[in-house]
């Protein structure tokens, strides 16, 4: 090959190379180039491919994380209003409480002559005000700083002699103010919630009172997700977590720390930092928080809200997990689907390359499909006739299901204007004996003015004060009939009940001989009973109202049962079993007919005359007596009369002096 002073071509033909007396070039052939290419493309085509599954993933995972955190805020939104707004509602419940206690004349007197008949006299009131109010303690204290009296003054725990000069709540109050103050208490060594009041004589303060609530409840009101509260000073005093609880969400600072070690506000505990790394703030008080260290710890949503008075915060945590974990879905999803639709497209495009050698066999095919063609008009027309019978089952059908409908809404309709009557007719009845108690009351009520008798007046006056919110309670409790509300777990005294009931119908029992009797199950004994036992042992599981209602209706019945009688008689009988207790209303009047007895518990089935009854009562006292696990049941007495049973679930009672042994839950 002869040796050239400029570059030559790549590519030489074979002529040239011949002519040149030498061999043509090693050189790139069309197909190599064309290799190379598709190459290039395929790999060009892959990369942009795996851009895109990235960009699409990336994409999906971003949006979906933040839809899921949106939607994971505004429900931790509505959880953290709804615990703040019922803890908010029970501190209110018992705010004016000590402010009433200051203002009662045996607290004053305590307090300025702090002598043994007072102390014990102010123990006793604060005891029994203690046991109805519902509260854990309620004391006195002095202007010295000591306790004087005290709900639990009969326990070994009592706080009788305590010194508090140390509390803030004791120094709040002093100084004219409201005391309000979480700690642990110096003698039980128990949290709680106080709220004091100053006592004032003459215009002169002259001590402290103090009412203290059990809030431990609370931190199991919601355990789905962690809960805390923390006081002014960031100190998690509530926790649904207990390894939480008396640490900090922010550093203490030494003269802060110093005042609630002298306050012995939460017994000398040492309160350490909560360890809390904030990721992300988001709108509406909320914050990703990350609890604990390393890159496992849980992640949460936290929303804080503000109690305001006191000065305390509410934290609801809300596990960011699931939120990750849709995303992870979302985008593997996205993933899987942004693969299938790169497989269908190559498919759709190896399709058509499949088409076009289709294509090229279809002239053979067309006398085939002349032949199919033809055959296929014949059976088109076969389905266009069933097609048009089709159509008009179709329309007939249609037509039906507008009439069923338009029936159906017409029965709504009269079941609704048929709930509303059961509800106005249910009011009417149940409201009838208190309004009539309420006349009575107020007449005798200005007999007793005239007359000058101030005592019983304002015994009157109380009496008609419970009669009204008696009655503000039996329109709420008449929705037991119309919506079946599920039973609280409430308790109810036997003997307490039945007072009230013969209280409020004592001018109907003028001149009926009535006779209590209460039964022992296990030995048959049967002994006299008197309204004036107490027999606290007998709690049954209902609302003290509900009782009152069912015993109300039944005695009511016997009165009209016995009306007409010449010696018109009823016995009450109460039986006491291991688990259950009974009510007997039995009385001598002409009893039940046969072909009543079965209807007897239906809504609006009465066998009194227009205007005396709406047949509401029994069927409203069924309907309670279910509500709370128990039975009422109807016969013929063995002497002759009527006889309802009223069966319920019996309470345990436990002896008690400082809590009250009634009620249950904090």
């Amino acid at each position: 090959m002869k040796p050239v002073s400029a570059p030559e071509p790549l590519v030489r033909s074979t002529a040239e190379a011949q002519a040149d007396g030498a061999p043509p070039y090693a050189t790139m052939s069309d197909p190599d180039r064309s290799d190379i290419a598709n190459v290039t493309r395929r790999l060009l085509i892959l990369f942009v491919l795996v851009a895109g599954l990235a960009a699409a993933c990336g994409l999906t995972y971003s949006i979906a994380w933040k839809s899921g955190v949106d939607n994971l805020r505004r429900n931790a939104a509505v959880r953290v209003d709804r615990t703040t707004s019922a803890l908010k509602s029970t501190l209110e419940r018992y705010e004016s409480l000590p402010y009433l206690l200051a203002e009662h004349p045996i607290v004053q007197d305590v307090l300025v002559d702090p002598s043994p008949a007072n102390v014990k006299r102010a123990n006793l009131y604060l005891e029994d005000l203690n046991l109805h109010a519902r509260a854990t303690v309620t004391y006195i204290i002095s202007l010295d700083g000591y306790c004087v009296a005290a709900s639990n003054w009969r326990g070994p725990g009592s706080f009788v002699g305590a010194g508090y000069q140390f509390r803030p709540y004791f120094l709040d109050a002093i100084n004219g103010g409201v005391g309000r103050f979480f700690g642990i208490g110096t003698i039980s060594q128990a949290p709680g919630y106080y709220i004091s009041q100053p006592v004032r004589r003459d215009g002169k303060i002259v001590g402290v009172a103090v009412v203290k609530l059990d809030l431990e409840w609370f931190q199991g009101v919601d355990a789905s997700e962690p809960l805390v509260v923390t006081d002014d000073h960031g100190v998690i005093f509530l926790s649904s977590v207990p390894a939480w609880k008396y640490h900090t969400i922010r550093p203490l600072s030494g003269p802060v720390a110093d005042s609630i070690y002298q306050a012995r506000q939460y017994a000398q505990q040492p309160i350490a930092a909560l360890p809390v790394t904030i990721e992300r703030t988001l709108e509406g008080d909320a914050q990703i928080v990350r609890i604990g260290g390393g890159r496992y710890a849980p992640r949460y949503l936290a929303s804080r809200r503000s109690m305001g008075e006191p000065d305390w915060h509410l934290i609801t945590m809300s596990t960011v997990d699931p939120v990750d974990a849709d995303a992870r879905k979302a985008t593997i999803v996205t993933g899987f689907g942004y693969v299938s639709l790169v497989l269908l497209a190559f498919y759709w495009r190896m399709r058509r390359a499949r088409v076009r050698e289709v294509m090229r066999s279809r002239a053979l095919l067309q006398k085939a499909y002349a032949e199919l063609n033809r055959r296929v008009a014949e059976r088109t027309a076969d389905l266009s006739e069933a097609n048009e019978q089709l159509q008009k089952e179709v329309a007939e059908r249609t037509r039906a299901e507008q009439e069923l409908r338009a029936a159906h809404d017409e029965l709504i309709q009269a079941s609704k204007l048929a709930a509303l009557g059961q509800m106005a007719a249910g009011i009417t009845h149940e409201l009838n004996q208190p309004l009539a108690a309420l006349r009575s009351f107020s007449d005798n009520t200005r007999v007793f003015l005239e007359r000058g008798d101030q005592v019983s007046a304002r015994e009157n006056l109380e009496a008609i004060a419970a009669l009204t919110e008696r009655m503000g309670k039996i329109t709420n409790q008449l929705k037991l009939f119309v919506g079946r509300a599920r039973p609280r777990s409430a308790r109810a005294p036997i003997m307490r009940a039945l007072r009230n009931v013969v209280g409020l119908l004592q001018k109907r029992l003028q001149g009926i001989a009535i006779e209590y009797a209460l039964l022992d199950s296990s030995s048959g004994a049967r002994t006299p009973l008197s309204l004036a036992d107490d027999h606290a042992e007998l709690v049954a599981h209902c609302d003290d109202l509900r009782l009152e209602q069912v015993l109300i209706n039944l005695l009511g019945n016997a009165l009209d049962a016995t009306a007409g009688m010449s010696a018109p008689r009823i016995v009450i009988e109460i039986e006491a079993g291991e688990s259950s207790l009974s009510f007997a209303v039995s009385d001598n009047g002409p009893g039940i007919p046969d072909d009543v007895l079965p209807r007897l518990f239906e809504p609006f089935f009465t066998t009194k005359e227009m205007g005396q009854g709406l047949g509401l009562g029994l069927a409203i006292s069924s309907s309670i007596a279910r509500d709370c696990g128990g039975t009422l049941v109807a016969r013929n007495g063995p002497d002759g009369g009527a006889l309802f049973v009223l069966t319920l679930r019996r309470a345990r009672v436990q002896t008690s002096h400082t809590s009250d042994p009634l009620t249950t839950g904090p």
